[in-house]
C-alpha cells in the first residue's frame, strides 16, 4: 500500500479533491480516485470526504493507494499501421472496432497492447494502462493518432492539445443535405438525461467544428470536419445537433435508420499536423479512407 500525504496551500483552495488528487496523482485516473474516495481511501482533517468535497487552504489530505491499482497489460502481436516513426514518436492509422486503450473488463486487443509488442519504450505520464496515448479516438472511428515514445514528447504534444495548434481533419458522411460550409460553435458536456452520453450542454465546455460541403448524395453529405477544439464524441455530437448526425452513429443517430451495414459511425481521422517536440519542425500526414468508406462512397455515387 502506498500512502500519500498533501496539505493544501491558496493556490488550490476551490478545487474539488477529485480533480485535485487526479492532478497530482498522475498513473491514476479520476475514476479510479472517485472510487477510492467513496470506498473511504480519502479523508481530509482526518474526515471521510465525498469526491465533491471542496478543498480549503491548509486541508490536510491522506490518501491510501491499494497495490496492484491496475491490471498487467500484455503485449501482443498484432498489425500496426505505421504512418511515421522515429525515436520520439509513433504515428498510426488505427483500424476500425479497435480500441484504443485497455480499460475495465477489456485488458486485450487493444492498440496499446499492439505497441507494446512493437516498442520497448513508451511515455509513462499516463499510467500502465494507457503507456503514450496522449490523445485518442473512438473505437469505431478509424484513422490518426499520434503515439509518444517518452515523456518529454507527450508533455510536448499534450501542450499542443491544449493549445488547440495540432491540425486535426475527419471526413464523415452524414445524414441529410448540407450545401455550404459552417462552423460548429456548441458547448459540450455530459448529457444530464443519460451520463454514458455527451451533448450539447449550457455548463459544457467550448467546442468548435468547421466543417466542408465535399460531395452531396440523394440522402446523404461527405463531409470533412477540422476541430478547433478537441471534446469528447465532438464531431458526433455537433453534427447531430444541426439534424445531420453521422451515418453509422449508434449512439447520436439512432433515430435515423442506415440502409447500408456500416458497424459504427462512418468518421475518419484522415489528416493530422503538428510540431516536432524535437525537431520543432511542421510536420503532416494524411491517410487513406478505409475501404469499406470508399465502397459507401462508391454506392452513394
Amino acid at each position: 500500500m502506498e500512502l500519500f500525504r498533501f496539505e493544501i496551500t491558496e493556490v488550490n483552495e476551490g478545487d474539488r479533491i477529485d480533480k485535485f488528487l487526479t492532478d497530482n496523482i498522475d498513473f491514476v485516473s479520476r475514476s479510479y480516485i472517485q472510487k477510492m474516495i467513496k470506498d473511504g481511501k480519502v479523508s481530509v482533517n482526518d474526515k471521510i470526504v465525498k469526491p465533491s468535497f471542496v478543498l480549503k487552504a491548509e486541508d490536510q489530505i491522506y490518501f491510501e493507494l491499494p497495490d496492484n491499482v491496475e491490471p498487467n497489460i500484455e503485449a501482443e502481436n498484432i498489425p500496426l499501421n505505421i504512418i511515421y516513426e522515429d525515436s520520439d514518436l509513433i504515428l498510426v492509422n488505427k483500424p476500425k472496432n479497435m480500441v484504443v486503450h485497455p480499460a475495465n473488463g477489456h485488458y486485450s486487443g487493444t492498440l496499446v497492447n499492439a505497441l507494446m509488442y512493437h516498442c520497448k519504450d513508451l511515455s509513462g505520464i499516463n499510467g500502465v494502462l494507457r503507456p503514450g496515448i496522449v490523445h485518442r479516438i473512438d473505437k469505431n472511428t478509424s484513422g490518426s493518432l499520434i503515439i509518444c515514445k517518452n515523456d518529454k514528447s507527450h508533455q510536448d504534444i499534450a501542450g499542443q492539445l491544449k493549445a488547440h495548434s495540432i491540425k486535426r481533419v475527419y471526413h464523415a458522411i452524414v445524414h441529410g443535405k448540407l450545401y455550404e460550409d459552417g462552423t460548429i460553435n456548441k458547448p459540450i458536456g455530459r448529457d444530464p438525461k443519460d451520463r454514458l452520453k455527451m451533448a450539447v450542454v449550457t455548463n459544457g465546455k467550448e467546442a468548435v467544428t468547421h466543417y466542408t460541403v465535399l460531395q452531396n448524395f440523394e440522402n446523404y453529405t461527405y463531409i470533412s470536419c477540422q476541430l478547433e477544439t478537441g471534446r469528447t464524441h465532438q464531431i458526433r455530437v455537433h453534427m447531430a445537433s444541426i439534424g445531420h448526425p453521422i451515418l453509422g452513429d449508434d449512439v447520436y443517430a439512432f433515430s435515423q435508420k442506415s440502409p447500408y451495414k456500416c458497424e459504427g459511425q462512418t468518421l475518419h481521422a484522415k489528416t493530422i499536423g503538428f510540431i516536432h517536440p524535437t525537431t520543432q519542425e511542421y510536420m503532416e500526414f494524411d491517410t487513406e479512407l478505409p475501404d469499406y468508406f470508399k465502397h459507401l462512397l462508391e454506392i452513394m455515387k
